[in-house]
């Protein structure tokens, strides 16, 4: 799987708004306590707010601050609001490919990646991460011999 800068500045950003919560924090500040480009950080706030995982609040007081608590907001929910499915194949999503021959069994494999990617985004709150208590299932997939190894 590859995080995009997209994904990762939202995710970024996500957790400072989980720090704060119920807070709000204004954009320019989001954008400065990550040293996130602001501009590209309010496109991704926009995506956020349609994607359902911030609200904005306009005026003096004003600012972005998560929609549910952080508990509740999920690293995948946030990443599919700004990237769209987590797992695509060429632009489609696993269980809409189909080959033939030898590569007829591809789409299992596709899925299951999708779902392992799914076990840990989808387990993991913006809580989870700010607290630095990861599930148990999670920091047990960090502790293989070779998770910290590049392939």
């Amino acid at each position: 799987m590859q995080i995009s800068a997209r994904g990762e500045y939202a995710v970024r950003a996500a957790l400072e708004l989980a720090a704060a919560y119920p807070a709000t924090i204004s954009a320019q500040a989001l954008a400065d306590a990550q040293a996130l480009p602001r501009k590209f950080l309010e496109a991704i706030l926009a995506d956020l707010r349609r994607g359902g995982i911030v609200i904005s609040i306009r005026g003096a007081e004003g600012g972005y601050s998560l929609t549910r608590t952080p508990g509740e907001t999920t690293v995948g929910a946030v990443l599919r609001a700004v990237d769209g499915p987590l797992a695509g194949v060429r632009g489609h999503r696993p269980e809409q490919t189909s080959y033939s021959g030898t590569a007829e069994h591809l789409p299992t494999l596709w899925v299951a990646v999708r779902a392992a990617v799914r076990n840990v985004v989808d387990e993991v709150s913006l809580s989870d991460i700010v607290s630095g208590q990861l599930p148990d299932p999670v920091v047990a997939l960090t502790k293989a011999p070779d998770a910290w190894q590049s392939r």
